[in-house]
């Protein structure tokens, strides 16, 4: 385990593009973080595989770090 994973370190993730004219795989990624529309926000645990969905839409979304609590 990570130290972030440890902590319980958390990232919150903002939709603040639209998916339309995107690839389905963008859109599909954006559906498993559980975004539903601009600007919806969610929360997640920092790990590697949230990491790396981010990483993948990361010109839909504006993401920052949440301590844990």
């Amino acid at each position: 385990m990570s130290t972030t994973e440890a902590a319980g370190a958390k990232l919150r993730i903002t939709l603040v593009r639209s998916t339309i004219g995107r690839p389905k795989d963008q859109g599909a990624t954006v559906k498993s973080l559980g975004l539903r529309r601009i600007n919806h926000t969610v929360e997640r645990l920092d790990d590697p595989t949230i990491r790396g969905m981010v990483y993948k839409i990361r010109h839909l979304v504006e993401v920052e770090e949440v301590a844990g609590s």
